[in-house]
């Protein structure tokens, strides 16, 4: 049921939705390089920023720069993945990640919506469920799969382990703090110097580009290069400076963002058909209650599971029987005992009762009784041992009637337990 409460004031205005908790979170991170000459972070995003603004720049001598840049040690490339992380949420708001196409009218030139994208991963939650049986989690397509940097998935963990940013904010800190203890002349005090100042010239340099510059190319590269060996230079000082495994915990930080960011584009990119696929199937499962169609199904489908679910399907929804739904293993023993009350079994509890005997093994569907009015009780019942296997030779008929009783009487058990995993095997998904 809707709120109504505050329905009115929030149509009438616009949720003016953003990253904005991502970008704070950011440049908290941002924060702790006080732009002293202490760290070198800043430095990262400005040139990260200033590749990808640039007007002069052809895509490819963008993306060759941005590459030699990120191969050079990518996991203190931090500017870098944490300015993708901003780019990555923006076309999530905008829609613009679902790409465009002509034949659905959604958006500029067929682009999705941030609407459609929240509105279809919605319906994966259910549908997921009812197509596989497990968790859209299992499935890597749960909320988070599609939204969880937007969702604060850095910012917050299920149990005591720190959050991703906050672990990337700590290590960031004791660099530079122990770069700051070294007074400016400690290795790693240089060498975080040395990628500042590399960062900065190669920001230099690209603001002196203009329309018609021409014949840069080299001097790009070698701006370029410089960066990326001061960087690599810069990771051999922070294992020497740093105690335990630095360079291993920010590799690990890195490696959890990319993942996720590349995680989320993969799932968005493909919702629309993903989705579609997952209809598709339920129209095609619906056609099955209807025997001319379930018919025509098994036939034009050359996949074995298809042809195979059609073709059993009528067997199969025969051995569904709500009364033998259970929730667990311990309840099928009581459901077999209601079972057997409802149906009036056992029907014969007296063994020396031999004609009452006789007639419920000419019931059991095990025993072949042709010629049985020719016989007395008393032979019906040895008869009737001895096509069950219950051994005849040196036994009264007292024994035989009780032994034969007990056989039929569990034998009405196991049918219905048979009965109770035919309906357990139809409703299970498989």
């Amino acid at each position: 049921m809707t709120v109504n409460k505050g329905l009115k004031s929030l149509v009438e205005s616009s949720p003016n939705f953003s990253n904005q908790a991502l970008e704070n979170a950011i440049n908290e991170i941002k924060a702790v390089d006080k732009d002293d000459g202490y760290l070198f972070i800043k430095s990262q995003f400005d040139v990260d920023t200033a590749i990808h603004n640039n007007t002069v720049l052809t895509t490819s001598q963008k993306n060759d720069a941005l590459e030699t840049l990120y191969a050079a040690q990518p996991h203190l490339q931090i500017g870098r993945y944490l300015n993708d992380l901003i780019r990555h949420t923006n076309i999530i708001l905008d829609g613009s990640i679902i790409p465009g196409n002509p034949d659905v009218v959604t958006g500029e030139d067929g682009q999705g919506t941030f609407s459609e994208i929240l509105l279809l991963v919605q319906g994966l939650q259910s549908t997921i469920t009812e197509q596989f049986g497990v968790t859209p989690a299992e499935k890597g397509r749960d909320v988070n799969d599609h939204l969880g940097i937007l969702n604060n998935i850095f910012l917050e963990t299920e149990d005591s382990s720190a959050p991703v940013f906050t672990r990337l904010t700590r290590i960031l800190t004791l660099i530079r703090d122990t770069a700051t203890a070294g007074g400016g002349s400690s290795a790693l005090a240089i060498g975080t110097a040395a990628v500042r100042y590399s960062n900065s010239q190669l920001v230099t340099f690209l603001a002196t580009l203009v329309a018609d510059s021409t014949d840069f190319q080299t001097s790009l590269d070698n701006a370029v290069n410089q960066a990326a060996g001061n960087m690599a230079s810069l990771n051999t000082r922070i294992s020497d400076a740093l105690a335990g495994d630095p360079i291993g915990e920010l590799t690990t930080i890195r490696d959890s963002i990319v993942t996720q960011q590349t995680l989320e584009n993969s799932n968005i990119t493909s919702l629309r058909t993903y989705t579609s696929t997952l209809a598709d199937n339920s129209a095609y499962i619906g056609l099955a209650d209807d025997p001319t169609l379930r018919s025509l199904m098994a036939k034009v489908a050359q996949d074995s599971n298809w042809k195979n679910y059609f073709e059993t399907y009528e067997d199969t929804q025969a051995d569904l029987n709500p009364i033998y739904t259970t929730d667990t293993d311990s309840d099928k023993s009581a459901v077999i005992d209601r079972v057997l009350a409802d149906s009036g079994l056992p029907d014969v509890t007296d063994a020396t009762d031999f004609e009452a005997v006789a007639n419920k093994a000419k019931r059991d569907s095990r025993i072949d009784t042709a010629n049985f009015d020719r016989i007395t009780v008393e032979q019906q019942i040895i008869r009737s041992c001895e096509q069950l296997g219950i051994t005849t030779a040196n036994r009264t008929i007292g024994s035989l009637s009780g032994t034969l009783l007990r056989n039929m009487n569990q034998h009405d058990r196991d049918e219905i337990a048979r009965a109770l995993d035919l309906n357990e095997s139809a409703s299970t998904l498989s």
